[in-house]
């Protein structure tokens, strides 16, 4: 089945150069292959480098040039890779990537995946900005560190847990005795959003569903009497809903519910909360009884 691995992490962004793992060891602790998204605004090069692994550059806008030397001639030559195009860059080969033009954007896969001591970098006795973060990133223990609110992490003691939702949609459920699933169920992953943080709804409802309309309301739920019917709750980091991703800002850890709520079982649903939102730009602005207390 599909799974979600993990999400871009900005692993560089230095004088018009961003770097977005979206694969690898900082963004998914994989040593397989690593998936980076380059931006580049303005016009800049790297040192000679020398790779321990093989790569591939697509270039999805602009024009990068890769220039490469004969070992025994000391000739150069070069290499312009337009948008469109990918180029190829075999372990153990010596070369120098330069984007002369800026505005230019590529894809680097590398197999196996980017560390910084499988890059050699000529870049003389001082060490670059670049060359430092990326070596701080790639320390071992040094991936984000991610809370879920909860004082000393027990997650094993956590009962009492929010979900946001229509308030229409909730209610059709109720009067059918059908359980609900968010209408991104299947395309979240076969889960249902939570919380265990209750500061933490109205940023939640102001960062996905502002421009979802109507009332909304909070279940309050208990994860224990959901584990007894079967629904397994995970603590695991924030996750998009639906088309939306998460705030990259956001360290959360968040339990996710994996399947519906049911609406016709006793001691599921334990309070329902009333949300109130401005009604012409439906910000998300207090839940009575819960944030406001």
């Amino acid at each position: 089945m599909p799974k979600l691995i993990g999400k871009a992490v900005r692993v560089v962004e230095h004088e018009g150069l961003a770097i977005d793992e979206c694969a690898g060891n900082v963004s998914t602790n994989d040593d397989t292959l690593s998936v980076a998204h380059v931006t580049v605004s303005n016009p800049t090069s790297e040192p000679w480098l020398t790779l321990h692994y093989d790569e591939w550059l697509c270039v999805r806008k602009g024009m990068m040039e890769l220039l490469s030397e004969d070992p025994d001639s000391g000739e150069q030559s070069s290499l312009k890779v337009n948008a469109g195009e990918t180029a190829f860059v075999a372990k153990g080969e010596r070369f120098r990537p330069v984007l002369s033009t800026g505005d230019t954007e590529y894809i680097a896969i590398c197999s196996p995946a980017f560390k910084p001591e499988r890059c050699i970098r000529e870049e003389g006795g001082e060490v670059s900005d670049v060359s430092a973060k990326l070596k701080e990133l790639h320390q071992p223990g040094k991936e984000k560190s991610r809370t879920s609110g909860i004082p000393g992490e027990k997650y094993d003691d956590v009962d009492v847990l929010y979900h946001m939702c229509q308030k229409t949609l909730w209610e059709q459920c109720v009067s059918s005795g059908d359980a609900y699933f968010p209408p991104t169920f299947e395309k979240d992953g076969m889960f249902t959003h939570a919380t265990a943080v209750p500061a933490r709804l109205v940023e939640t409802g102001n960062h996905f569903y502002t421009d979802v309309k109507g009332d909304w309301i909070c279940l309050q739920l208990s994860r224990f009497a959901l584990h007894k019917l079967g629904i397994k709750t995970v603590f695991e980091e924030a996750k998009p809903v639906g088309d939306i991703k998460d705030d990259d800002h956001w360290d959360w850890v968040c339990p996710h519910m994996y399947g519906g709520i049911p609406t016709s079982v006793e001691g599921v649903v334990t309070k329902i909360f009333d949300i109130q939102r401005e009604e012409e730009t439906g910000k998300f602005l207090s839940i009575a009884g819960l944030t406001d207390v």
